[in-house]
């Protein structure tokens, strides 16, 4: 199973798998807690048919609790879905919202989303996905390039069982030059809309685009920086981009920076564009390399990230970025070893929860191989780690490439793209 596409995407695409990882010999003197009594159960097993396969995203929940998420394969064509989980009484219930087309032509919809879609400001699902339009780029089976989708509900109400939402496409990436969109959305207070395109650009290491709503329903597009390997500022960003109250821009690359590893990154509107930050450079053995994720705004102004492997236990890193005296100060909350039950290989974002403590999975390691769900403590003497659930990839599923989404219970909700009953991966919840 580790062979599959979703394998491939992962690591082929952002060029880890021809690396030699080096491990440091120093370990961090920090513990890994057994879990307590959670509860893990599966909430649907895909079959990668009209209700897609392969889920490699987190969920977004509405207020009333409804999961809505995406796949990167099956729906009625086989390139991809969006889909709504409703709780219905004791149980829940899997509604296909959208199947992609696909077609890599001009009239191409769109194929193999890979990012968690959100709601906009006006009540619509915005997302992306990897390829599908355009007949001059092929991610991984999927010809076309990348786009940007917005989904509306049906105007009237539905009496149907399937009651499909309507597709209008706002970006599609060969218009820039650019091919993989592989990072979520995200939206400023003016509603203009953000996000990244892993490769191509004028440097051909992809950039950073805005899309702007203009009349008639249309969006103008604005790249606001293209990375240049030859200037150390990153390489192929991967993930979506988060905001803050300023309209400043923060996100990360998989490689490029000062020792090719990956950076996180800062962007600032001023009168005359964008001004870069580099706020990290990473090195593999010291703090990790390859930043796959988006950034997390922590309740100070920090910003919470992962990257996928190295660290200086070999298995990817928790990081922090602490603002301080007009710069920013880097820690490692956590190293992951891949060993016992802690986990390896981080490709999706950390979430925050009132009190401080961190969620998040890892697409490998733990007891069996197949990733794990886990929690970070803040405490005096450090973090602390509580592996909520070890993946097996049998019924449960496998190889998770989902943040986690908390309920106001506590409760977290996600996805696994391997395994299940039927092998096309799972939506599960944990409790504690």
């Amino acid at each position: 199973m580790r062979g599959s596409v979703i394998t491939q995407a992962l690591r082929i695409n952002i060029g880890i798998s021809g690396r030699s990882m080096i491990l440091a010999a120093a370990l961090l003197l920090l513990t890994v807690i057994a879990a307590p009594a959670q509860t893990f159960q599966v909430l649907h097993n895909f079959t990668g048919g009209n209700d897609g396969g392969d889920a490699m995203a987190g969920l977004t929940m509405d207020q009333a609790g409804n999961l809505y998420g995406t796949t990167w394969s099956g729906g009625s064509v086989g390139v991809g879905s969006v889909f709504e989980l409703q709780h219905k009484g004791s149980g829940w219930v899997l509604k296909t919202l959208y199947s992609f087309r696909g077609g890599g032509g001009a009239g191409g919809d769109g194929a193999g989303p890979i990012a968690r879609v959100i709601f906009g400001p006006d009540g619509a699902l915005y997302g992306t996905t990897a390829a599908g339009t355009g007949a001059s780029c092929y991610y991984y089976g999927y010809s076309g390039c990348g786009t940007v989708f917005r989904l509306q509900p049906p105007a009237t109400v539905c009496k149907e069982v399937s009651c499909p939402w309507t597709e209008t496409i706002l970006y599609r990436a060969g218009d820039d030059d650019g091919q993989i969109l592989a990072g979520e959305v995200a939206f400023d207070q003016a509603g203009n809309l953000y996000s990244t395109v892993e490769d191509g650009g004028e440097f051909f290491n992809g950039y950073v685009f805005e899309l702007s709503p203009s009349a008639n329903g249309h969006w103008t597009s604005t790249v606001l920086h293209s990375f240049n390997e030859e200037q150390f500022d990153g390489t192929f960003p991967r993930a979506g981009l988060v905001i803050d109250q300023a309209g400043n821009l923060y996100g990360t690359t998989t490689e490029g920076g000062q020792y090719a590893d990956g950076t996180a990154f800062e962007l600032s509107p001023s009168g005359s564009g964008w001004n870069e930050t580099i706020l990290h450079s990473f090195s593999s053995s010291a703090d990790g390399n390859s930043p796959m994720a988006s950034l997390v705004f922590g309740r100070q102004g920090n910003l919470y990230g992962t990257v996928f492997n190295g660290g200086p236990n070999g298995g990817g890193t928790v990081f922090e970025l602490s603002p301080a005296g007009g710069g920013w100060t880097f820690s490692l909350p956590w190293s992951f070893s891949g060993t016992g039950n802690g986990g390896e290989e981080l490709a999706a974002a950390v979430t925050l929860d009132g009190s401080g403590n961190l969620y998040g999975t890892t697409f490998a390691g733990g007891c069996c191989g197949a990733g794990t769900i886990f929690e970070l403590s803040p405490g005096s003497g450090g973090w602390s780690e509580t592996v909520l659930h070890n993946f097996t990839e049998g019924n449960d599923g496998g190889a998770p490439v989902s943040s986690v989404v908390l309920d106001s219970q506590g409760n977290g909700y996600g996805t696994a793209s391997l395994g299940g009953a039927n092998g096309k991966g799972v939506i599960w919840e944990v409790t504690p």
